[in-house]
């Protein structure tokens, strides 16, 4: 996932920016409202984990300009306050969950995948397209009763792919999943994890198209032949 932390406590945001980069996703952290909204106008993120005290305002309210405009970004809401109504705010003003601090890591970690795979559509951690068999939480993956091996960066492509099947995802897009804003890689190197992972899952249900000059688009329902 591309995942954007809101948080201006530092060590917070450091453990958790280091804890899911260790998982394989790819991070940026902001210390305000400001960056966060420029954050979000850079890219395109598959979680936002926001902090509801921030000094220059409030998450909630930074949520509810997220959602009236239309921004449907899956957000996971972290808080301090333990009463009712202020849970009860989160959610009417489109948070998809919160937790409540201080938390397990990996509870954050468990909700955040649940959160992203309930916005795709998918409720279980294993998503299958045709005989190709992915699951998110412990990164394995099967075409047909075969273990395929991936490496960090090719799971993340693969995710990508499965979790945006059938829409155009620009070569620009995959390399910041990839690699980050800081990223000093070519986008070339798109086309090498895109050329390695067509080759291992060759036997897929799956066909992974280059659209020239558009990027590329996952498309169930044929084996990807390509070399």
């Amino acid at each position: 996932m591309r995942i954007l932390i809101v948080e201006d406590t530092e060590d917070v945001a450091d453990a958790i920016l280091s804890h899911f980069s260790r998982q394989g996703h790819v991070c940026e952290a902001a210390s305000n409202l400001e960056d966060a909204a420029h954050f979000l106008g850079l890219e395109t993120y598959d979680l936002v984990i926001l902090d509801i005290n921030l000094p220059d305002g409030s998450g909630l309210d930074f949520l509810k300009k997220l959602r009236a405009a239309k921004n449907g970004v899956p957000v996971l809401v972290l808080t301090a306050r333990l009463q009712v109504d202020d849970k009860i705010d989160a959610l009417d003003f489109g948070a998809d969950d919160y937790l409540v601090k201080p938390f397990d890591l990996r509870e954050l970690e468990a909700r955040a995948r649940a959160v992203t795979r309930r916005k795709h559509g998918a409720n279980e951690a294993t998503v299958s397209v045709g005989n190709l068999h992915c699951n998110f939480a412990d990164h394995s993956v099967r075409v047909d009763d075969a273990d395929i091996e991936l490496t960090r960066r090719e799971f993340i492509l693969l995710e990508a792919f499965m979790s945006n099947l059938n829409r155009v995802l620009q070569k620009e897009e995959l390399y910041s999943r990839l690699y980050g804003l800081t990223g000093e890689a070519g986008l070339n190197a798109v086309e090498v994890y895109v050329a390695r992972l067509r080759r291992k899952l060759a036997d897929a249900t799956l066909e992974i198209r280059t659209l020239r000059g558009l990027g590329y688009q996952a498309v169930p329902g044929a084996r990807d032949e390509k070399p």
